[in-house]
């Protein structure tokens, strides 16, 4: 932590990535870390940047800016498994790379890495730095930071919510921001993303064992009139059916390969990612699939894995 505060010290100018197709812990993270960074040294020019993603500008929006050639900066890489899921290839230029984030570490880039698996979010790993190193917080971080950690938990759900979470939460909680409001936005969503969750429940293909999947075409998209951002809404909804116990969403993208959301009550599934140019947590993971015959081993794969 110290080495991390010491860096930021040393440079003027830093950008602040998080991954593409960003969920509320990215954005959480990355823009939570932009507001501790900016109300502590106000001296310093500071920016997150990324494209904007519709569905969450209401945690968020991004910095638009464009630096001066042979500006020296540091780049703060948050919530990024791996650096082709990087927002924004300027961190390739900076100065020095600060990996912060919490899946598995496969890919160790960056100068200096602040890795933590078993930690519930990325944004529990920013309010620990900022608590732990005596860094101001304010109301607009908090929020922030909050709400990365609830999307990441699933409202202090899944198993990576530890006593130490709940704590920082806690923490965070104390600030004045509106939680209540916060917390319904981020579980709200549209008609027509209410309807493809009918969809889903009634196309939903489970076996004997409790594997479940959904195949979610570029058709089906356009009848909803939905981007494939907007289908994350609806993943961890499976979960709360007591039959399936781990499952698949496989959404066609618009070069025709499809995007593999997968998730598991107790069953890791991240080597199955692995195996298709994908990875992630043990229990939560995301894929990628070249062929209606790699949906098929993916399934079979999942099936399996539960036996």
């Amino acid at each position: 932590m110290k080495d991390i505060i010491a860096k930021i010290k040393a440079h003027d100018t830093i950008l602040i990535h998080r991954h593409k197709n960003p969920d509320p812990d990215a954005l959480g993270s990355q823009c939570g870390l932009r507001a501790i960074l900016r109300e502590n040294f106000p001296e310093k020019k500071i920016y997150a940047v990324g494209y904007d993603e519709p569905t969450l500008t209401y945690l968020a929006v991004m910095d638009q800016v464009n630096l001066e050639p042979n500006t020296s900066y540091l780049s703060i890489i948050c919530d990024t498994a791996n650096t082709p899921r990087i927002d924004d290839d300027r961190w390739k230029e900076a100065d020095y790379v600060i990996k912060i984030d919490h899946h598995p570490n496969d890919d160790a880039y960056g100068d200096l890495r602040w890795v933590e698996p078993a930690r519930s979010s990325t944004s529990e790993i920013i309010t620990d730095l900022a608590l732990t190193q005596g860094l101001n917080l304010n109301a607009e971080a908090a929020r922030l930071l909050y709400g990365g950690i609830v999307g990441d938990t699933g409202r202090f759900l899944y198993p990576a919510t530890s006593a130490q979470t709940l704590y920082l939460a806690s923490k965070l909680a104390e600030y004045d921001f509106d939680r209540p409001a916060l917390g319904r936005e981020m579980t709200s969503f549209d008609m027509n993303v209410a309807r493809l969750q009918g969809y889903v429940y009634e196309n939903l293909e489970i076996s004997e064992n409790g594997a479940a999947r959904v195949i979610l075409s570029k058709e089906i998209l356009e009848k909803f009139s939905l981007r494939d951002a907007e289908t994350s809404s609806i993943v961890g909804t499976l979960g709360n059916i007591r039959e399936v116990q781990s499952w698949a969403i496989f959404v066609e993208q618009e070069d025709g390969h499809y995007r593999v959301r997968m998730r598991s009550k107790t069953k890791p599934i991240n080597e199955i990612a692995k195996r298709h140019d994908g990875g992630g947590h043990a229990l939560a993971s995301g894929a990628n699939s070249y062929s209606l015959e790699e949906n098929e081993e993916i399934w079979q794969e999942l099936q399996a894995n539960l036996k």
